[in-house]
């Protein structure tokens, strides 16, 4: 048995129960296999798969809080520090019902290859709790957020773990945090990103990842000959990603048809009215059931159906394996041309096999959305000078870094005779710079 199959098989008789940490593991091994054949005797002796696949931390923690009628509440919190080879644990706290120790590990392992990609150093975590924000006032949330890091700020710090925002933990809830971190601690140090414009937060943060997956889309249909400009654009999603993500397109002269949320889809024809979908989703924390008050010519349809649309380019913004099998045979058969993933794992296996089989030009969220991650590391480099950039300075460090990625991706799928597929040179380019920081530590 090869060295990769051995791992994918111990990663699933070791982690029952945790289908995304396999599946994570399983997409990335597997595109890995021409490189560690090039380096099997070497990487087994040093047992480096398995190093890489196990986390060097994990942590789950009860947190107790009391809600506003006095009755006390109990989530479950999570912080897995997956690998610190080239940098400090870096990565969101998802605030959701769903979360779990399976998915909080494969969002872990997903981010050590896409902050590798950044070129910045910082490595792999993730964490959060299976509590919902949604339908809780501000004073449980906050009640929520100062338990949650009274347990989390003796494993966290400025150069050992920088959480951010993830689903449901928004600008108010990273407030909370960092203000019960500091109480605690004592220390005002740049301990989480996303942080507050007037407490050291950076500008551009906000739209950094929907901003960082139209740069990085661009980039890649140039380089095949393709023009952004005038395509047609089917985006998932209502939240942060999806919002600017559509600003974006916009200002690049496409026109984007559709955004989602959990209840339901939008199809506007004349083009998504980002104004409107930010008063809705940012102002009055609404369902898109709004949307059509705003525009309407436009529809609403409830349930799941926005790959259905015919599109240029799709872009998955809202959650994992949200994008499955039958939706990329819709995408294929509407002639679209891309897609690029704005989530993490947006798009199932066989989806993905399917859309790169009939010559889509597909995009994994480990580069495509890797703007979140690399405008938070930008924060933390800001937070260490005392220094404030403009708008346009981290914008145009953003679009390097996006650009850099793509042909960083493209590179390293031709050396290893894969070229046009984005999957394969972006886990090879993430990992080459993680195996060999790792093995010039030794074995830790």
């Amino acid at each position: 048995m090869s060295y990769v199959d051995e791992v994918i098989e111990q990663v699933v008789a070791q982690n029952p129960a945790e289908p995304e940490f396999h599946q994570a593991v399983k997409e990335v091994l597997e595109s890995l296999r021409p490189v560690v054949e090039a380096n099997e005797e070497r990487y087994r002796r040093e047992a480096l798969l398995e190093r890489i696949v196990n986390p060097e931390r994990q942590l789950k923690f009860r947190v107790p809080w009391v809600d506003d009628k006095g009755q006390v509440r109990v989530n479950t919190g999570y912080r897995v520090q997956f690998n610190s080879a080239i940098g400090p644990y870096k990565g969101g706290l998802r605030l959701h019902p769903s979360v779990n120790l399976g998915i909080i590990k494969f969002l872990g392992f997903e981010q050590i290859f896409k902050n590798s990609l950044t070129g910045l150093p910082i490595g792999g975590g993730k964490g959060g709790s299976d509590f919902d924000p949604k339908g809780k006032s501000d004073r449980e949330v906050m009640a929520f957020c100062q338990s949650f890091m009274t347990e989390l700020c003796k494993y966290i710090g400025a150069d050992t773990d920088v959480p951010a925002g993830d689903i449901g933990t928004g600008a108010r809830e990273i407030g909370y945090l960092f203000g019960q971190y500091k109480r605690i601690k004592g220390l005002y140090e740049g301990v989480l990103t996303g942080k507050g414009l007037t407490y050291g937060g950076s500008l551009v943060r906000t739209e950094a990842t929907g901003y960082g997956l139209l740069y990085l889309t661009k980039e890649m249909l140039a380089c095949n000959g393709i023009d952004i400009a005038g395509k047609t654009i089917a985006i998932s999603g209502a939240g942060n990603v999806a919002i600017y993500a559509a600003q974006k397109a916009e200002q690049m002269g496409a026109k984007v048809v559709t955004v989602s949320d959990s209840t339901g889809w939008v199809y506007d024809p004349d083009g998504i009215d980002v104004a409107a979908l930010k008063e809705i989703k940012e102002v009055k924390r609404a369902r898109l059931t709004e949307y059509k008050n705003y525009r309407p010519n436009s529809e609403y349809h409830e349930g799941r159906g926005v790959w259905s649309v015919k599109c240029d380019i799709a872009l998955p913004c809202a959650t994992q394996n949200e994008l499955l099998l039958e939706d990329a045979k819709q995408l294929v058969a509407n002639g679209c041309l891309a897609v690029a993933e704005g989530a993490n794992m947006p798009t199932t296996m066989d989806a993905t096999e399917y859309l790169q089989a009939n010559k889509v030009l597909f995009a994994p969220g480990k580069a495509a959305n890797a703007g979140g991650v690399a405008t938070s590391a930008l924060e933390m480099s800001q937070n260490s000078e005392r220094l404030s950039w403009t708008f346009q300075e981290v914008d145009a460090k953003l679009q390097d870094i996006m650009v850099n990625i793509f042909h960083n991706l493209d590179d390293a799928a031709k050396r290893y005779g894969f070229e046009g597929n984005y999957v394969v040179g972006a886990n090879i380019a993430g990992f080459e710079k993680v195996a060999e920081a790792m093995l010039a530590q030794g074995v830790v």
